[in-house]
């Protein structure tokens, strides 16, 4: 796969699935702009990728700072390759527990944010472009305690097979790719505890946790050219951890 003179968007790319992805992209000849909430760790991030990465601090869950975004990729780049919609929110809270300000929380990042930052950037996405999105297992498996963060996951799904059928006339690929349990500092974020981890890498068929790396092949594969007859796909990267109860 070559994405020379290519350019590349991810969102939420400072850090976990979003920075490796990066790495993978420019390590194949891409240009790439990563966004995130901290100017902070963007500059220690593109620092880190080193050049040509580049960063912008876009927080997905503020449509000012999406608009923002969008005008910059305009200004700079005039348009782009690929889009990766990283970016997302992991809370858990049961039907009695969650509050509105928790459910707008994890819906204004994970779909409403997601789904203007397409609409936003899509102006600037070339023909024969693509669009990849992160997901999640919620939106399929049915975990407890986790009701609005599973809905926001499977509207991105829903959304993508749709916009796979709107956006064919342009040649633009719409894919989704749901991680399993990734190795990442989400992990720690949710107070995921190392014994916890080794109870489910045991649960796990690969037997081990995901790493950002086995999500970051697939995005790079499904942005490539190498993919070109693929769109409106769902790709479940799991290690084998979620079988379907029709299948089972």
């Amino acid at each position: 796969m070559s994405f020379k003179d290519k350019i590349v968007v991810i969102t939420g790319g400072n850090s976990g699935i979003g920075y490796t992805s990066a790495a993978s992209f420019l390590e194949k000849g891409a240009k790439v702009l990563i966004t995130g909430r901290n100017p902070g760790a963007i500059q220690q991030a593109v620092y880190a990728l080193g050049h040509p990465a580049e960063g912008f601090k876009a927080d997905q869950g503020k449509l000012d700072e999406v608009r923002k975004l969008a005008d910059y990729i305009k200004g700079r780049f005039g348009a782009i390759d690929a889009l990766f919609i990283n970016a997302g929110l992991a809370e858990a809270g049961d039907i009695t527990t969650v509050d509105e300000a928790q459910y707008d929380r994890l819906m204004n990042v994970n779909f409403k944010g997601a789904f203007f930052t397409i609409q936003y950037i899509l102006p600037y996405i070339k023909d024969g472009g693509s669009i990849t999105i992160l997901s999640a297992l919620n939106a399929n498996a049915g975990m407890a305690n986790t009701s609005v963060l599973s809905a926001s996951k499977a509207a991105l799904t829903a959304m993508a097979r749709t916009l796979s059928r709107e956006l064919a006339a342009q040649r633009i690929r719409v894919n989704v790719v749901n991680p399993g349990i990734i190795d990442t500092p989400l992990l720690e974020k949710a107070g995921l505890s190392e014994a916890a981890k080794q109870v489910i890498a045991a649960q796990t068929p690969a037997g081990r946790l995901g790493e950002s790396a086995d999500i970051a092949h697939l995005v790079t594969f499904l942005a490539s050219d190498d993919a070109s007859f693929i769109t409106g796909a769902e790709y479940n990267v799991d290690g084998g951890l979620f079988v379907h109860p029709l299948i089972a």
